[in-house]
């Protein structure tokens, strides 16, 4: 099949032609990469990415095709994809679709066929560019006035939270975890359920009374897109639960429970996104763990927060906790689908927060 001719152009006017498919409209997002080798169907449907273009660094994407049931949401929210190539034969005996037949399904542009490491080089000097993929035939003044009248998106946690209650069970389960959505991964969900937890997910602004009427062990705060400062939901929620429950709290979540101790967030330019060593400070052994940020705490000082992970070699703070209020947040993904797996055991921790709270 004949694939159509699309671009990329940059807000700075960089241009990048190559095939499209997926989503034949023309889309203005914000760009950032990811350098992760697996993992894209989990990238693709990670709400985190809600609103952003994609560009994956590894330059073959596709080989092992679409598998249902590693899905991290039920509708993908991202705003696109841009590759070096793009595999439409993929060999994997669990794949029920190609990449190109998840994306068409779900009206998601992709373009492949470009060099992806120029157009990374160009990002990593930005500050999180704009761009839109268009028609390779539209001109590109025509373009950048179609990425000058579009605004960056200040709600796009708003867009993929859950809208009503939804509960996940397990067999001869320990614990009930209220998890508050502001983009939660389907994963980290599972990662719990293995744990012994039932999981009751409820919109990222549900009130704290409605929340400790279920009266949870344990309450996740979920990482989700943009940053904490434009959710002061979430901040507002830690801070009436704060103390009352063991909370854990993930990346946009770890933000929230930052903000309301009085560390302040930074931004980080074009972020980081994908593998990236971080350092366990209480063994000193340096895990591998996926990230998905833009934001970060350089410090925590001046807080009653202890810093329990940093970034290597950066060395700012990627976990923090407080022991007397029974807080843990992380900046990056434990639950790591689609592996590596170093940090899973911080969930563990979560578990053991509630055995201790419940047997205190």
């Amino acid at each position: 099949m004949k694939r159509p001719e699309k671009k990329l152009i940059l807000e700075s006017g960089e241009e990048f032609t190559g095939v499209g498919f997926g989503s034949g409209e023309p889309r203005v997002c914000e760009v950032v990469f990811n350098t992760s080798v697996v993992g894209y169907q989990e990238i693709i449907s990670d709400p985190c990415y809600a609103g952003k273009f994609v560009v994956m660094t590894y330059p073959l994407i596709g080989n092992y095709g679409i598998t249902n049931e590693d899905n991290e949401s039920r509708t993908p929210a991202i705003g696109g994809l841009i590759v070096r190539e793009c595999c439409d034969t993929p060999s994997n005996f669990r794949a029920a679709k190609t990449l190109e037949e998840e994306l068409e399904e779900h009206g998601i542009p992709c373009l492949s066929g470009i060099d992806t490491r120029l157009l990374t080089k160009i990002i990593r000097k930005g500050n999180k560019p704009m761009g839109a993929i268009v028609d390779a035939t539209m001109p590109k003044e025509a373009a950048l006035a179609l990425i000058a009248s579009t605004s960056r998106p200040k709600d796009l946690v708003r867009s993929v939270s859950c809208k009503k209650r939804w509960v996940t069970r397990t067999s001869n389960h320990r614990f009930h975890v209220v998890a508050a959505d502001c983009g939660i991964k389907h994963s980290v969900i599972h990662a719990l359920n293995n744990r012994g937890c039932n999981v009751t997910i409820v919109p990222f602004n549900t009130p704290a009374k409605d929340i400790m009427a279920y009266s949870p062990d344990g309450v996740l705060l979920s990482d989700g897109p943009g940053a904490a400062t434009e959710v002061p939901e979430i901040p507002a929620l830690f801070a009436e639960i704060k103390g009352r429950v063991p909370v854990l709290g993930l990346g946009l979540g770890m933000e929230a429970i930052g903000l309301e101790y009085g560390a302040k967030l930074s931004d980080m330019g074009c972020g980081v996104h994908g593998d990236h060593p971080v350092r366990e400070l209480a063994s000193g052994r340096i895990n591998i763990a996926v990230l998905g940020q833009s934001h970060c705490f350089k410090t925590v000082e001046g807080t009653t927060l202890s810093p329990t992970h940093t970034a290597v070699p950066e060395g700012y703070v990627l976990g923090f906790e407080n022991v007397k209020d029974k807080v843990l947040g992380v900046q990056f993904h434990p639950e790591s689908g689609p592996g590596p797996y170093d940090n899973i055991s911080l969930f563990d921790r979560f578990i053991k927060m509630m055995e201790d709270n419940s047997n205190a």
